[in-house]
């Protein structure tokens, strides 16, 4: 088993396995930032800052294809991403984490797949990989993990308007952030593991009167940092070393 964590807006660096190397791959999608290779439990662990070491990447400006098909180059065959989203269900307090189960995109100019030559067409009727999305919640020791959750993928890099938090709540959407996609969809094209943490870092605009800052984001991410650590050590030791699940067998039957 081959682990990779996927760090996002204030989470830059590990803080839990051994640091080895650290590299920079090229792919035919361009060069990756820079990804820390080491070892953790017995298992080889890879980590990716999705913005950047000092977050100088915006959301619609990160290269998804590079860093995907890298780790897939690398040998990872499970992604734990950490994404931190705006809460537009009103139960999802500030510094609450989520294990989200399914996705709405509303990405619109990203590159979005690796096959642009042929037809494939995955299946995401389960976006994320069960197995990793089971062994989140049972690595959370307070049991109080949100276990279900609708992420909506915005654009970005602007925070959302009142009306656009009220549409996604009428769409069914508990979340929202801007990295969730194509990250996930990418992931599994190449048939790679991927499900992802979310930590509440504010209330969509509207829900509340307060101005939305990137700083109160970070200030919550850095508060939870602790827990999301220990949850996700915790994950790496739960996650079975064989797989069973879909995600591994995404390409059968997609192609035309």
């Amino acid at each position: 088993m081959t682990v990779a964590i996927i760090g996002g807006s204030g989470v830059y660096d590990p803080k839990f396995f051994t640091e080895e190397r650290v590299l920079n791959v090229s792919t035919p999608f361009g060069i990756t930032n820079d990804i820390i290779k080491g070892r953790f439990s017995g298992n080889e662990i890879y980590f990716l800052a999705r913005h950047g070491k000092k977050h100088e990447i915006p959301p619609h400006k990160v290269n998804y294809r590079a860093n995907i098909y890298a780790l897939k180059h690398l040998g990872v065959d499970r992604i734990i991403a950490i994404n931190s989203v705006g809460a537009v269900n009103p139960e999802f307090k500030p510094g609450s984490f989520i294990v989200p189960h399914d996705i709405l995109d509303f990405t619109k100019r990203r590159a979005s797949t690796f096959y642009d030559r042929k037809a494939v067409h995955i299946d995401m009727t389960e976006p994320y990989c069960p197995e990793i999305r089971e062994a989140i919640i049972e690595a959370d020791s307070r049991k109080d993990i949100f276990k279900k959750g609708v992420y909506a993928i915005m654009e970005g890099p602007r925070f959302e308007t009142p009306a656009e938090i009220k549409m996604l709540s009428t769409l069914g959407a508990d979340l929202v952030g801007m990295t969730g996609m194509p990250e996930a969809s990418l992931a599994r094209e190449l048939e790679i593991c991927y499900s992802a943490i979310c930590i509440s870092t504010n209330f969509g605009a509207g829900i509340k009167s307060e101005k939305l800052t990137a700083t109160e984001v970070i200030d919550i991410v850095k508060k939870a940092e602790t827990e999301l650590r220990e949850i996700i050590i915790e994950t790496i030791k739960l996650i079975p070393e064989k797989r069973n699940c879909p995600c591994s067998r995404a390409l059968e039957g997609a192609e035309v």
